[in-house]
């Protein structure tokens, strides 16, 4: 298959070059990437300021295209502009840290993929549960595995899939959950700092975690060493509100 690949942590990291060497054994891949780390941009899109694409070598041969935007700027220029034909698939990742519950809207990784199934390419958002990661033989060994499946069944319009793998040895994950989008969130607060100049300026800064009850929730699945494969969707519409709405007589 045609693999478009790319991530949100940047062309550089380790994550999409391991997805590269697992995935080009097979596939024809070819990788469109962020020049920086682009990370919790969510699904933003340059409008102001022009795209620039530079051809990147890694260990002395071409790798792919650092896009100077977003991921999903990275998803749109790879299809209108850089690729000969239209991928068979996306690919977003592997990423580092887990996109699990209310931070999958946050994400540049599932992003991407929610951009490559807006343009109607089956897609694939790949996390591990660890922001250093010594192991992603579990990644290594399940990723092609999916991706073959989904070129041979492919996905219903508008879907992707937001994959989360446990930070572990393949031989010790458990097996593969489907799961939904849990409610799990950060008790966010802002560190309030000094700058040399005397000018107030904060730093975001994640604390407690707010849990999801739901064992079926892909945080819960992941923590219990599980790999969480989630189908989502870029619809936002709460069906059930529109009846609701329309007794407002607005």
């Amino acid at each position: 298959m045609r693999i478009l690949l790319t991530n949100d942590d940047g062309i550089y990291a380790k994550g999409i070059e391991v997805l590269y060497t697992a995935l080009s054994r097979e596939h024809d891949v070819t990788v469109v990437a962020p020049e920086t780390e682009q990370s919790a941009v969510g699904h933003a899109i340059t409008w102001l300021n022009p795209l620039r694409a530079n051809l990147i070598k890694r260990n002395g041969s071409f790798f792919g295209y650092a896009l100077t935007g977003t991921p999903a700027d990275c998803v749109k220029i790879a299809i209108n502009e850089l690729l000969d034909q239209m991928p068979h698939l996306v690919v977003s990742g592997i990423n580092l840290g887990a996109n699990v519950g209310v931070n999958v809207i946050y994400s540049g990784t599932v992003s991407a993929a929610t951009e490559g199934a807006v343009l109607g390419i089956p897609s694939i958002a790949v996390s591990i549960d660890s922001f250093e990661p010594a192991d992603f033989s579990a990644a290594q060994e399940f990723i092609p595995k999916l991706v073959n499946m989904v070129g041979e069944r492919s996905l219903p319009p508008g879907i992707s899939l937001n994959v989360n793998i446990p930070n572990l040895p393949s031989s010790e994950v458990r097996g593969v959950r489907i799961t939904r989008q849990g409610n799990m969130k950060c008790l966010e607060r802002y560190d309030r700092r000094i700058d040399p100049r005397n000018h107030t300026y904060y730093w975001l800064c994640n604390s407690l975690i707010e849990e999801d009850a739901d064992p079926d929730a892909d945080s819960n699945v992941l923590a219990a060493g599980y790999i969480s494969v989630t189908p989502i969707q870029h619809d936002l519409t709460s069906y059930p509100m529109i009846d609701g709405l329309k007794s407002w007589n607005l």
